[in-house]
């Protein structure tokens, strides 16, 4: 039986959901709600499960590979939301539906190579199906952080295009600290206008976390990304 307190929390966050959509003349139904739960235990993404809960975002690739191990008996789609190393592309296959975190063609080279050795099968016959991605791109002025910078984005779409081993949804990003959401989410708007010139179908937005989901679904944020506001606080790691 799930706790009754992380029921609630869920309650009460699609009825925040549901008010913004409404208030931005959207339906509730074009958004994917992802609950990210890093550091909880297995054991909780069996509670969100029984909650109706389908999509599961981790951001640590070890304990996402183990948490998927442990759950392969629940109707899932995992999302991985953190940087990926690309010493890690191979494993993240094995267990990611959805990577949200490309930022780099070091990493797209990595997943791509490991996709051709996937598609394969013993038999010869292809089966993989591509892998749904959104692009990150970084809204800061700091080269260190992850994503994509805004002056590279179209060319980073243009060359994905080309490779069969993606299917690129959109683009995800997370808002600065320093910057009001409203205005973040502007931004990402208006770079989703310029993917789509590339790629039409390349639609969505992975934007909104606990903080400023509202913001997000305001600027057509798609993918939410929600996880103490639901979740609760992290367990300590130490």
């Amino acid at each position: 039986m799930p706790d009754p307190e992380l029921a609630a929390r869920l309650a009460a966050v699609r009825s925040e959901i549901s008010d913004a959509a409404r208030a931005a003349n959207r339906s509730a139904d074009e958004l994917t709600l992802i609950v990210v739960t890093k550091f909880h235990p297995a054991r909780l993404v069996r509670d969100l499960v029984d909650l109706g809960v389908s999509d599961v975002g981790e951001n640590r690739h070890q304990e996402a590979w183990e948490k998927a191990r442990e759950l392969t008996d629940c109707p899932v789609t995992w999302h991985f939301i953190g940087q990926l190393q690309s010493n890690k592309a191979s494993a993240a296959l094995e267990y990611a539906d959805v990577i949200h975190s490309l930022d780099r063609m070091s990493l797209v080279t990595a997943l791509d190579k490991a996709w051709q050795r996937r598609r394969e099968t013993e038999d010869g016959l292809y089966s993989s199906a591509p892998i749904e991605c959104f692009v990150q791109v970084n809204l800061t002025e700091d080269p260190h952080r992850g994503g994509v910078p805004e002056a590279q984005l179209e060319q980073f779409f243009t060359d994905l295009v080309g490779r069969e081993a993606f299917s690129p949804l959109g683009i995800m990003a997370v808002a600065p600290l320093d910057e009001h959401p409203d205005d973040a989410f502007q931004r990402v708007a208006q770079m989703s206008s310029l993917v789509r010139g590339v790629l039409p179908e390349a639609r969505f937005i992975s934007a909104g976390m606990s903080h400023d989901f509202v913001s997000a679904i305001a600027h057509g944020a798609t993918h939410l990304r929600i996880g103490t506001a639901i979740t609760g606080n992290r367990p300590s790691t130490g």
